[in-house]
């Protein structure tokens, strides 16, 4: 069993892929929607899907990435956690594997493959991290600094309710936490292992520079 967090703010057009992506790969998986105040279609998308998934919508006004993560951590009541972008779409898991990978690391990332208005495109910039070859305690050259991605990416829920991510910053929490989970002396994982796909949205953070 698994609880997946999927933080919505007006993604009517991918969030469909994201629930079923999730309902394809995961039995009786419960999904946990931190909602910050949508006007678009995107909670009609999310109905779309009630009769086919265990899914609670949580609304906050005061946003912050990490804030909303423990929110939903603070919900889920499975034991693993997936934290999934609405514009990520999940190709190839196992969660077997996932809690295998768990029983050792504090975290394991999946590999993300960028879509720009349905094309598949080259690794540049931040994608260029999301290689062929697994590796410990990913460290961005780019950035300067550990790198951790929660567009998709696992944990124990006993690991975020202990360690939970940083709430003051506007992005980036992933990395911030990473840094602090490698100064105590701790561990995450990346593999490649695990695909999604993360299309291209006007106004994400990852996709700056891209196109």
């Amino acid at each position: 069993m698994i609880s997946v967090i999927i933080r919505n703010r007006n993604e009517q057009d991918y969030i469909g892929f994201a629930i079923q992506s999730v309902i394809d790969h995961f039995k009786n998986p419960e999904v946990i929607i931190v909602d910050n105040n949508s006007t678009d279609d995107s909670l009609e998308v999310i109905n779309l899907f009630i009769d086919r998934a265990d899914i609670k919508v949580i609304r906050i006004d005061s946003y912050t990435p990490g804030k909303s993560i423990n929110l939903g951590v603070q919900r889920a009541t499975n034991d693993i956690v997936l934290v999934l972008s609405a514009h990520s779409q999940i190709t190839e898991v196992s969660l077997d594997r996932v809690k295998e990978i768990l029983n050792h690391h504090k975290a394991v990332m999946g590999q993300q493959n960028p879509i720009y208005k349905g094309k598949k495109i080259s690794k540049r910039y931040i994608w260029s991290h999301f290689g062929e070859e697994p590796c410990i305690n990913m460290y961005s050259e780019i950035e300067n600094r550990p790198f951790l991605h929660n567009a998709f990416c696992f944990y124990k829920r006993d690991t975020l309710i202990k360690k939970p991510m940083p709430e003051n910053y506007s992005g980036k929490e992933d990395r911030y936490w990473a840094e602090a989970l490698n100064k105590e002396g701790y561990t995450y994982w990346y593999t490649p292992e695990f695909k999604c796909n993360h299309f291209y949205t006007k106004n994400g953070a990852t996709w700056k520079g891209i196109g």
